[in-house]
Protein backbone atom coordinates (compact mmCIF):
# COMPACT_ATOMS: atom_id res chain seq x y z
CA UNK A 1 0.00 0.00 0.00
CA UNK A 2 1.33 3.71 -1.05
CA UNK A 3 2.05 5.75 2.10
CA UNK A 4 0.90 8.94 2.38
CA UNK A 5 2.85 11.99 1.19
CA UNK A 6 2.10 15.82 2.84
CA UNK A 7 3.95 18.56 1.50
CA UNK A 8 3.21 22.37 2.02
CA UNK A 9 4.64 25.75 0.73
CA UNK A 10 6.36 27.53 3.75
CA UNK A 11 3.73 30.31 2.46
CA UNK A 12 0.76 28.72 3.16
CA UNK A 13 0.62 29.01 7.09
CA UNK A 14 -0.48 32.13 8.76
CA UNK A 15 -0.76 31.32 12.02
CA UNK A 16 0.54 29.66 14.83
CA UNK A 17 -0.08 28.53 18.40
CA UNK A 18 1.65 26.37 21.07
CA UNK A 19 -0.27 23.41 22.67
CA UNK A 20 1.82 21.19 25.82
CA UNK A 21 1.50 18.01 25.28
CA UNK A 22 -0.40 16.61 28.44
CA UNK A 23 0.50 12.83 30.46
CA UNK A 24 -3.09 11.95 29.62
CA UNK A 25 -2.33 12.66 25.79
CA UNK A 26 0.70 9.26 26.35
CA UNK A 27 -0.07 6.05 25.14
CA UNK A 28 1.02 2.43 25.62
CA UNK A 29 4.38 2.82 23.86
CA UNK A 30 4.81 6.38 25.95
CA UNK A 31 4.27 8.66 23.40
CA UNK A 32 1.63 11.04 22.10
CA UNK A 33 -1.47 8.72 21.17
CA UNK A 34 -2.88 9.35 18.10
CA UNK A 35 -6.66 10.22 19.46
CA UNK A 36 -4.74 13.43 21.29
CA UNK A 37 -3.04 14.38 18.16
CA UNK A 38 -6.27 14.38 16.79
CA UNK A 39 -7.68 16.64 19.37
CA UNK A 40 -4.53 18.88 19.34
CA UNK A 41 -5.20 19.48 15.40
CA UNK A 42 -8.90 20.55 16.53
CA UNK A 43 -7.95 22.41 18.82
CA UNK A 44 -4.78 24.39 16.86
CA UNK A 45 -7.82 24.82 14.13
CA UNK A 46 -10.78 26.28 16.62
CA UNK A 47 -7.74 29.14 17.67
CA UNK A 48 -7.06 29.57 14.20
CA UNK A 49 -10.44 30.15 13.23
CA UNK A 50 -10.98 32.50 16.14
CA UNK A 51 -7.95 34.46 14.98
CA UNK A 52 -9.55 34.90 12.09
CA UNK A 53 -13.03 35.80 12.96
CA UNK A 54 -14.24 32.89 11.45
CA UNK A 55 -17.03 31.58 13.94
CA UNK A 56 -17.67 28.05 14.66
CA UNK A 57 -21.15 27.85 13.79
CA UNK A 58 -22.96 31.71 13.00
CA UNK A 59 -26.87 33.11 14.39
CA UNK A 60 -28.28 31.42 11.25
CA UNK A 61 -26.68 27.80 12.07
CA UNK A 62 -24.20 28.02 9.10
CA UNK A 63 -20.89 26.93 10.64
CA UNK A 64 -18.00 24.56 8.99
CA UNK A 65 -17.68 20.90 8.95
CA UNK A 66 -14.62 18.75 8.66
CA UNK A 67 -14.69 16.39 5.65
CA UNK A 68 -11.56 14.57 5.65
CA UNK A 69 -8.26 14.65 8.24
CA UNK A 70 -5.03 13.12 6.79
CA UNK A 71 -2.05 13.34 9.33
CA UNK A 72 1.84 11.85 8.64
CA UNK A 73 3.65 11.52 11.81
CA UNK A 74 7.32 11.46 11.33
CA UNK A 75 8.67 11.91 15.08
CA UNK A 76 7.09 11.06 18.47
CA UNK A 77 6.28 13.74 21.02
CA UNK A 78 6.53 12.34 24.91
CA UNK A 79 4.95 14.10 27.78
CA UNK A 80 4.90 17.95 28.44
CA UNK A 81 6.73 18.72 25.35
CA UNK A 82 6.01 22.04 23.93
CA UNK A 83 4.47 21.69 20.21
CA UNK A 84 4.22 24.92 17.96
CA UNK A 85 1.23 24.03 15.04
CA UNK A 86 1.73 26.37 11.85
CA UNK A 87 -1.47 26.44 10.54
CA UNK A 88 -2.51 27.60 6.88
CA UNK A 89 -5.06 27.29 4.27
CA UNK A 90 -5.04 26.04 0.62
CA UNK A 91 -7.25 24.50 -2.39
CA UNK A 92 -9.72 26.96 -2.23
CA UNK A 93 -13.28 25.91 -3.66
CA UNK A 94 -17.00 27.36 -3.66
CA UNK A 95 -17.77 25.47 -0.33
CA UNK A 96 -14.63 25.61 1.79
CA UNK A 97 -10.67 24.61 1.77
CA UNK A 98 -8.07 22.50 3.46
CA UNK A 99 -6.34 23.51 6.62
CA UNK A 100 -2.88 22.74 7.04
CA UNK A 101 -0.64 21.81 9.56
CA UNK A 102 3.02 21.47 10.44
CA UNK A 103 3.67 20.41 14.14
CA UNK A 104 7.20 20.70 15.41
CA UNK A 105 8.94 20.45 18.83
CA UNK A 106 10.76 24.17 19.32
CA UNK A 107 13.24 22.60 21.89
CA UNK A 108 14.99 20.70 19.16
CA UNK A 109 13.42 21.99 15.94
CA UNK A 110 12.21 18.17 14.95
CA UNK A 111 9.28 17.56 12.70
CA UNK A 112 6.73 15.97 14.71
CA UNK A 113 3.50 16.17 12.51
CA UNK A 114 2.02 17.22 9.49
CA UNK A 115 -2.05 17.13 8.93
CA UNK A 116 -4.16 18.19 6.09
CA UNK A 117 -8.19 18.75 7.21
CA UNK A 118 -10.44 19.30 4.61
CA UNK A 119 -13.61 21.23 5.84
CA UNK A 120 -16.87 22.90 3.74
CA UNK A 121 -19.47 25.37 5.42
CA UNK A 122 -22.78 23.50 6.02
CA UNK A 123 -25.74 24.84 7.46
CA UNK A 124 -26.92 22.57 10.24
CA UNK A 125 -31.13 24.17 9.94
CA UNK A 126 -30.91 23.11 6.44
CA UNK A 127 -28.21 20.31 6.62
CA UNK A 128 -26.70 21.11 3.68
CA UNK A 129 -23.59 22.78 2.14
CA UNK A 130 -23.49 25.93 1.41
CA UNK A 131 -20.85 27.94 0.07
CA UNK A 132 -18.08 29.70 1.81
CA UNK A 133 -19.46 33.24 2.89
CA UNK A 134 -17.31 36.17 0.41
CA UNK A 135 -16.31 37.19 3.65
CA UNK A 136 -14.09 34.67 5.07
CA UNK A 137 -12.22 33.61 1.67
CA UNK A 138 -11.05 37.64 1.68
CA UNK A 139 -9.80 37.15 5.06
CA UNK A 140 -7.86 34.32 4.18
CA UNK A 141 -6.57 35.53 0.75
CA UNK A 142 -5.39 38.73 2.78
CA UNK A 143 -3.66 36.77 5.35
CA UNK A 144 -1.98 34.67 2.30
CA UNK A 145 -1.34 37.63 0.27
CA UNK A 146 0.58 39.39 3.16
CA UNK A 147 2.81 36.39 4.30
CA UNK A 148 3.80 36.27 0.11
CA UNK A 149 5.06 39.88 0.13
CA UNK A 150 6.98 39.14 3.70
Amino acid sequence: MARLQLQFSDDAFIFETQLTVRITDINAGNHLANDSMISMISEARARFLFHFGVEEITADKTGIIVTDLATMYKSEAHARDQLRFEVGVMDFNTYGCDIIFRITRPADGRLIALAKSGFVFFNYAHSKVVPMPAAVLETFSKALARKKNH
